[in-house]
């Protein structure tokens, strides 16, 4: 049985190299096929942060292999929720869309300050799976 309309989440920070990694791996790994997911940052780091990365190991999600992707018109109008992560006025704001903001910021931090971040995504996330996918179970 397939939808007629897959729901699309875009997370967005500034770098792309931490939160928004986070959330849009875990919403990969918990909703499956169920949610196209994006994730891009305002102005792109170089790579995922290390902390970030060895944080998501430890739950079992590897996201070594992910690179910062720059922000576009596109991914916004493409998506049907933008969850923005601290990226304020670089977020573009289009009518029909739903913009949340998680207000959370591993940056600069070692991998023990970045576990109740990676925590408090997953329960975000788990919870926005449940919004978006009425009826199924997560």
């Amino acid at each position: 049985m397939s939808d007629i309309h897959k729901p699309s989440v875009l997370f967005v920070c500034v770098h792309n190299a931490g939160r928004s990694q986070m959330a849009a791996a875990f919403l990969t790994h918990l909703a499956g096929d169920r949610i196209e997911v994006r994730s891009a940052g305002s102005a792109p780091a170089d790579t995922v942060n290390p902390a970030v990365v060895e944080a998501m190991a430890e739950v079992g999600i590897d996201i070594a292999a992910e690179t910062p992707k720059i922000l576009t018109i596109e991914a916004v109008q493409a998506s049907d929720v933008v969850i923005t992560m601290g990226c304020g006025d670089a977020c573009p704001v289009f009518p029909g869309k739903t913009y949340l903001d998680w207000k959370l910021d591993p940056a600069g931090r070692g991998t023990a300050a970045v576990r109740p971040i990676r925590d408090d995504i997953r329960t975000r996330v788990q919870n926005l799976i449940t919004e978006l996918t009425p009826g199924d179970r997560a």
